[in-house]
């Protein structure tokens, strides 16, 4: 049973692994660091605001036997080609995002180098080999090990903190006014947990696990999976918040935008609390799930624009995937070197772009799971559908004050 249990984990996790990364160890501490508890109503709510349009993934996946992109192109080839265009805009500055900052990990743990270009090259080098010899099975199985490392030893700091805290909660919330404050609050929700076209990922990777497995995924089991890595990360983003909030709020220390700096002070927020002997346990969390979530998104970003090369031009690209790896590789690269002296800006553009973009997934994964490309039997209940409408409208909103406060 427990085999079984174990087994029937895959896609789910990966989208947890994809998704704790930027969002929780940079953003969600950062919130923590500079409003306290002050914007836990805003990580709640964004997490009920765009589940329906992240479980969409794997329930279409799961119900048809094809990715969100198949399903997009029956929407119209025009709809492909916006995704098309968003994703190429996006995704070299994603992967340069997340890279940066496991690049200042590695650099602050295993010395070498300070050159977080260098410390980058390597990092997305050694992913695409273990991309080549492992494909999807070995990300699979990997990601089970690395999100249960990670929350044991984020669980654990933040009870230490907890208890060894002497100041008074203050649980006031707020809601930010200011055109810095409301910057910040867009950066934080566009990518808490992470951005909307992850669950085209989902779909990739629930359709990829059923060639591996060569089972077809019952939807109820994938929603299920999908659930328990969904649960997980808005558990250790609360965690985050707590974190910065019982360690650095009202301390006077903020974080820098220096990506080596950065990395001190991240890690020194667990051993803090846990204890100088915690060093090396926690700087190899902390790293491995930055490494995670730059593996997973050097995978699947690739794997999303073959895919969509193939349904948009009706021509199927034979090394299509490893062409998208090397492109987005050196894409990379080059982005790194203009924005290497300010990891806080990359980031912030990065998130921005992911939360104004949002309307467009959400709107597109709710007509496709409703309308006649999805089955009768395995299309949302009344109370998800009007979650849905609730959460395009609030996401629309959203993006129409910030557009305003600029």
């Amino acid at each position: 049973m427990k085999k079984s249990f174990l087994q029937s984990l895959g896609p789910g996790l990966l989208f947890a692994g994809a998704a704790i990364g930027v969002s929780h160890l940079v953003q969600s501490t950062k919130a923590g660091a500079e409003f306290g508890f002050g914007l836990l109503w805003a990580l709640l709510l964004i997490h009920i605001i765009k589940y329906p349009f992240f479980q969409f993934g794997p329930r279409y996946a799961a119900a048809t036997g094809e990715t969100l992109l198949d399903g997009y192109r029956k929407l119209g080839k025009g709809v492909l080609a916006i995704y098309y265009i968003l994703n190429f805009a996006t995704m070299f500055t994603i992967q340069a995002a997340v890279t940066i900052v496991t690049a200042g990990l590695a650099s602050k743990i295993f010395g070498f180098t300070n050159n977080l270009v260098i410390w980058s090259t390597i990092l997305m080098a050694i992913s695409i080999v273990i991309l080549l010899i492992g494909k999807y099975k070995l990300l699979d199985n990997l990601m089970k090990y690395i999100i249960i490392t990670l929350t044991i030893s984020t669980v654990a700091a933040v009870s230490v903190a907890l208890f060894s805290s002497k100041e008074a909660f203050d649980v006031i919330q707020i809601l930010p006014s200011g055109s810095v404050e409301v910057t910040f609050m867009i950066a934080f929700l566009g990518w808490m947990p992470t951005s909307l076209d992850i669950s085209i990922w989902h779909s990739i990777w629930s359709v990829e696990k059923s060639k591996n497995t060569l089972t077809k995924i019952k939807p109820k089991d994938a929603i299920f999976d999908f659930n328990v890595g969904y649960i997980g990360t808005l558990i250790l983003g609360v965690c985050f918040v707590l974190l910065g909030t019982l360690v650095m709020y009202k301390s006077g220390e903020t974080f820098s935008n220096k990506g080596v700096e950065f990395a001190s002070q991240l890690i020194n927020l667990y051993t803090k609390n846990l204890g100088d002997f915690s060093y090396v346990f926690i700087a190899l969390a902390a790293f491995t799930t930055m490494f995670s979530t730059t593996l997973t998104t050097l995978d699947a970003s690739p794997r999303a624009m073959n895919r969509s090369s193939k349904l948009l031009f009706d021509k199927q690209f034979k090394f299509g995937y490893w062409f998208w790896i090397f492109f987005l590789f050196i894409g990379t690269i080059i982005i790194l070197q203009f924005f290497l002296a300010n990891m806080g800006s990359l980031i912030k553009i990065a998130t921005i772009l992911s939360f104004l973009t949002a309307p467009f997934y959400a709107i597109m994964n709710y007509l496709l799971i409703t309308g006649k490309h999805t089955p009768k039997e395995h299309q949302p209940k009344i109370f998800i559908r009007i979650l849905s409408i609730a959460g395009i409208v609030f996401l629309i909103g959203f993006s129409i004050w910030f557009l305003s406060s600029i």
